[in-house]
């Protein structure tokens, strides 16, 4: 009885106690530019401008001492595209997320998914996919984007957004989530 308990116990223990995100491939890819900030790094940086007299350093901390983490997934690469929107459609069905608003401009299409926070106007999870950007250069050796897909969790504050994404230098577009 006694083994049969920890081999239950052992098996259940990796799903509460590992949070890995089913986006986490996408890291290791050849064809994937990937930027990676967890708590730890985020903890950091709050303390480190905490010292600061800076009015928008210490809205900055507001704001990023909420989040557990951030990671922004960019490529290239067709079938990683298509890989990546595949992983996004089953992800959205097994999650509480829901459809926030969606943009179109052209060829780019930017979908926004929350899932509710604690707090009205915050949300826990934050995700936003991009896909169609084949003519926007990244960087200084000209790389061309297909897809970006971003996710913030923690306890995000849809009003002030913008200023996240100006000081991680995150995609603009995460803006249009506040409503703004």
């Amino acid at each position: 009885m006694r083994k049969a308990a920890v081999v239950i116990l052992m098996a259940i223990l990796p799903v509460f106690g590992f949070s890995q995100s089913v986006f986490d491939k996408y890291e290791n890819m050849d064809n994937v530019g990937s930027v990676i900030v967890n708590k730890g790094m985020i903890d950091l940086v709050s303390k480190l401008g905490g010292m600061s007299d800076d009015a928008e350093a210490k809205e900055f901390i507001d704001v990023a001492s909420g989040l557990r983490n951030v990671k922004v997934f960019m490529t290239e690469d067709a079938s990683v595209t298509a890989d990546m929107t595949s992983t996004v459609k089953k992800y959205l069905k097994s999650s509480k997320l829901e459809e926030l608003m969606r943009v179109k401009d052209q060829d780019v299409n930017v979908k926004f998914y929350v899932k509710d926070g604690k707090k009205k106007d915050h949300v826990s999870e934050l995700l936003m996919f991009v896909s169609g950007l084949e003519n926007v250069d990244v960087g200084h050796n000209g790389r061309k984007l297909e897809t970006v897909l971003v996710s913030l969790t923690g306890d995000i504050d849809l009003n002030k957004i913008g200023t996240l994404t100006n000081k991680m230098d995150l995609p603009k577009d995460l803006n249009k989530a506040s409503g703004k």
